[in-house]
């Protein structure tokens, strides 16, 4: 059954200001038109105003100096920074996904495997030998956790995901279902020089390299993810080759993100939808890549660098820059040659109709 919540002590977890009738309890958030009588209306600008009467809402997160009373409400909220009262909210109404206390009696764990204070672990979940996982971890059903692999305190894994031997996670720690930490790098290589090395080195030409079957390169590495990470669904991070893949403090990483062997991702990164990273990049802090930015290998991304959706990054990239394309250009530089293509049509209309023109003069002469 939801919990309820009074205006005044959702109001004081946000730190926010609030109005009217402060004891006013409330079990759920809702768009203002959606809005019942027990739930808590988001309408943080001006523009969901009218939407407001649209539904039966008495109460309402609104902007700074909103006239709740005009508004036909009984209490309101009033939210400065809106998405930042939305983290609270949402943080305080997240019912959870009801995994259950304790250790479930069809989960697999080997003997020397440590485990925490108040450690919760699924149905059908298998932690490997020497495995560690801190106080406080909730690890969901059908989870693996890989031999000698450490998971600090508050870890929570969301169901089927599997953590690698070896990997090295911090403190809180969140998993969505299907992500994988420590699977293998994509490490090939053939006995001669191949075709696709030439092409590489000539942009272009394949010289008589012949075809040869792909020999496994393995890898020793492991995966290290520092403190207040979050992978998101079906996304991957391989294990490096020689060294680990490293994943910096407080990054997140969409759904199906994968990310290569070696790579070093710094700290406060936003890594979007498909977007797929290379081995052996180096990526700074801060740095957001929008969803389906492709990384090619062996390259840097400097601190604090924006790349817009689609983006394919072929080359470094110096900090603080914002890049759009294929290949990656200064996102202005970008738009301008948008719109010079979406000119070109016309442009050729004219080069023909002077062309025709000259044709014309030169007959007559």
């Amino acid at each position: 059954m939801s919990r309820s919540y009074r205006i005044d002590e959702i109001a004081a977890a946000l730190g926010a200001e609030a109005a009217g009738a402060l004891d006013l309890e409330v079990t759920a958030a809702a768009e203002p038109g959606d809005a019942g009588l027990g739930d808590l209306a988001l309408a943080m600008s001006p523009n969901y105003a009218d939407a407001l009467g649209a539904g039966r809402a008495r109460a309402a997160i609104l902007w700074p100096g909103a006239d709740w009373e005009a508004l036909g409400l009984e209490a309101a909220i009033f939210a400065p920074r809106p998405r930042m009262a939305m983290s609270g909210l949402t943080r305080m109404l997240d019912p959870g996904q009801g995994f259950a206390p304790g250790i479930h009696p069809s989960a697999v764990i080997d003997p020397s495997a440590i485990l925490g204070g108040d450690v919760s672990i699924g149905p059908l979940t298998v932690v490997g030998a020497g495995a560690r996982i801190g106080d406080g971890s909730v690890i969901g059903p059908h989870c693996h956790v890989g031999c000698d692999a450490v998971l600090g305190d508050g870890a929570y894994l969301r169901e089927m995901v599997s953590i690698g031997a070896r990997a090295e996670i911090g403190a809180r720690f969140i998993a969505l279902p299907g992500a994988r930490v420590g699977s293998d790098g994509f490490s090939f290589v053939t006995p001669e020089v191949s075709g696709a090395e030439n092409a590489r080195k000539s942009l272009g030409d394949q010289g008589d390299a012949k075809a040869q079957a792909w020999v496994r390169i393995h890898s020793l590495g492991n995966v290290c993810i520092g403190d207040d990470v979050e992978i998101g669904a079906n996304s991957t991070i391989d294990n490096g080759t020689i060294r680990a893949t490293r994943i910096g403090s407080g990054s997140k990483l969409d759904n199906l993100v994968h990310v290569g062997h070696n790579t070093r991702v710094g700290r406060d990164c936003l890594l979007c939808g498909q977007v797929g990273v290379s081995g052996s990049v180096e990526i700074g802090n801060s740095v957001v890549l929008g969803g389906q930015t492709g990384v090619v290998d062996n390259i840097f991304i400097g601190d604090g660098v924006i790349a817009g959706g689609g983006t394919k990054i072929l080359s470094n990239v110096p900090a603080g820059r914002v890049v759009m394309g294929y290949p990656a250009v200064k996102m202005e530089t970008h738009t301008e040659i948008y719109k010079a293509q979406r000119r070109l049509p016309r442009l050729l209309r004219s080069v023909a109709a002077l062309q025709k023109a000259v044709s014309k003069t030169g007959a007559s002469d």
